[in-house]
């Protein structure tokens, strides 16, 4: 019997010499996924995916063929076939949101005309609503440090306010997507006010979300005290969820989708596993990790526009002695972009202006010389496969922190984006699946000869 009671999460003497049994009894020898031809994280040595599904929800091109070649290219994204660049211009020109838009186009394959869209926007601010007491019963009695794990609490939760909630029929999957879609923004800053309040000592504010206001003015209009924005700073968040949308069926927290829809699970078990992928700081949690490091810049380099100086703080993240000392440059690299991150692309001209309009060109400055600095230190220190480029999450924290975006909630934002496409997948792995995922595992394990307790 334990003499004392311990706290829930303290760790004891016993627990760290058996970890340290864990560890040593748990390791491969990494010769030989090469012996056994392992796809290590489902990838080729040239980063290139093993295929391993089909998807008509998005397209990502990051080479072509060129006499007969696979040759690295600019890439491209393409949402049911429109290139994102396109909507994005579409949406710019027209001075308009389009999040709402995009969200009709993934789920149901087809751009929608200007009554489809306002039917559907009626839908979502009608779907826009948590169950009675929902927020006081759940968001606010136990407010966590982690609002990724605070969303996925509130969506597991949501399954028992469900009628029915196990049903996986196409029509009522798509209602409890549409639900989710609406209230994701509620639950990211409901969860993040809950936080502020009771684990900071902050005042709270819960405001309720204004029906005539599109999904990016919710978010700022419930972020902050006074509900107040500018239409610049509503459209440059708009326009970042729209690009986090989607991203193929390849990314972690979407196959995850897929792997977990397959085994005909139920809505919210499918997305709770789609947020514990994405909250990983080699996922959706790098825009956080970018942020931090830029911070660790600042406060270790005091010339900003000193080229070297940076490039030494770069090459001692690499050698694991600055910042997390994990030997990564967050923003850096892409499991597929070679050249160039066409969301990156988009962003960054948005970025530059809104850093232009709120008085942030010398931060702005500092991030364009380490994304150019960047890939020459990791090519002199590191033996590369494929080229070396800034991804999304390299501008998303300096997008979010100049409008005054909590970094806790950085990833939630991620999530908030990211559901409509995880919707998107599920909706397609219901209509086209039938087989449970399970791809393989080679055993290494030598047999042993069973020895009774009072022999070892």
């Amino acid at each position: 019997m334990v003499s004392q009671i311990r706290e829930y999460s303290d760790n004891t003497p016993e627990i760290d010499m058996l970890a340290e049994k864990v560890t040593s009894n748990s390791i491969i020898d990494s010769e030989l996924y090469t012996k056994y031809n392992v796809k290590r994280g489902l990838r080729d040595l040239d980063g290139r995916g093993v295929l391993t599904g089909l998807t008509d929800i998005s397209t990502i091109i990051q080479s072509k063929n060129v006499d007969g070649k696979m040759v690295p290219c600019e890439g491209e994204l393409y949402y049911r076939g429109y290139n994102i660049k396109d909507i994005i211009k579409g949406i710019n020109e027209d001075n308009r949101y389009g999040f709402e838009e995009v969200v009709y186009l993934l789920l149901f394959g087809e751009m929608p005309n200007a009554k489809e869209l306002h039917d559907f926007k009626e839908l979502l601010v009608q779907y826009r609503t948590l169950p009675s007491n929902f927020v006081r019963d759940v968001i606010l009695k136990a407010p966590s440090e982690d609002m990724m794990n605070s969303i996925a609490r509130s969506v597991l939760t949501l399954f028992c306010y469900d009628k029915k909630p196990n049903d996986t029929s196409i029509n009522n999957v798509l209602r409890q997507s549409i639900q989710l879609i609406s209230v994701f923004p509620l639950l990211t800053v409901y969860g993040y006010h809950a936080y502020n309040h009771y684990l900071r000592d902050k005042s709270l504010y819960i405001h309720r979300a204004d029906p005539s206001m599109s999904t990016a003015e919710v978010i700022l209009s419930l972020l902050r005290p006074d509900r107040k924005y500018t239409p610049l700073e509503a459209k440059v968040l708009d326009m970042a969820l729209i690009l986090h949308m989607e991203h193929g069926g390849g990314n972690n927290s979407t196959f995850t989708t897929h792997v977990v829809t397959s085994s005909g699970t139920d809505t919210y078990s499918a997305i709770a596993a789609a947020l514990a992928s994405l909250k990983g700081p080699k996922h959706g949690g790098a825009n956080v990790k970018v942020y931090e490091m830029f911070e660790d810049l600042k406060a270790n380099v005091s010339d900003w526009k000193d080229d070297e100086a940076i490039a030494d703080y770069l090459e001692k993240i690499l050698d694991k002695k600055a910042f997390d000392k994990k030997g990564l440059i967050y923003g850096m690299g892409h499991a597929v972009y070679t050249i160039s991150d066409p969301r990156q692309q988009i962003l960054k001209g948005s970025v530059q202006r809104l850093a232009e309009a709120e008085g942030y060109n010398r931060e702005f400055d500092l991030y364009e010389r380490v994304e150019r600095l960047a890939p020459q230190v990791i090519g002199k220190k590191r033996k590369i496969y494929k080229g070396v480029a800034s991804n999304v999450d390299f501008y998303s924290g300096l997008l979010y922190s100049m409008l005054n975006i909590p970094s806790e909630i950085y990833t939630p934002l991620f999530a908030t984006a990211r559901i409509a496409g995880w919707s998107a997948h599920r909706l397609e792995e219901l209509v086209n699946g039938g087989k449970i995922i399970r791809p393989a595992y080679m055993s290494i394990s030598k047999q042993k000869k069973y020895v009774p307790l009072e022999d070892r």
